[in-house]
């Protein structure tokens, strides 16, 4: 999987995946799991949709 996701977007994800999780834990809905799509797609730095639509935000081009 090649890197397109940079560090600012990363960064943004991960927070927004983390607020929405908790908010889903907080008023007990299910909703809470959309969250993950975010975090995960930070951690990994790695989105499909973007990789599919040709976009990436990653400056380094790590050949993969």
């Amino acid at each position: 999987m090649k890197c397109n996701v940079g560090g600012t977007e990363r960064f943004i994800r991960l927070v927004v995946g983390a607020i929405i999780l908790f908010l889903g834990l907080y008023f007990r809905s299910w909703w809470g799991i959309i969250g993950l799509l975010p975090l995960i797609t930070g951690a990994l730095r790695y989105c499909p949709i973007s990789a599919l639509l040709d976009i990436s935000t990653c400056k380094v081009d790590n050949g993969g």
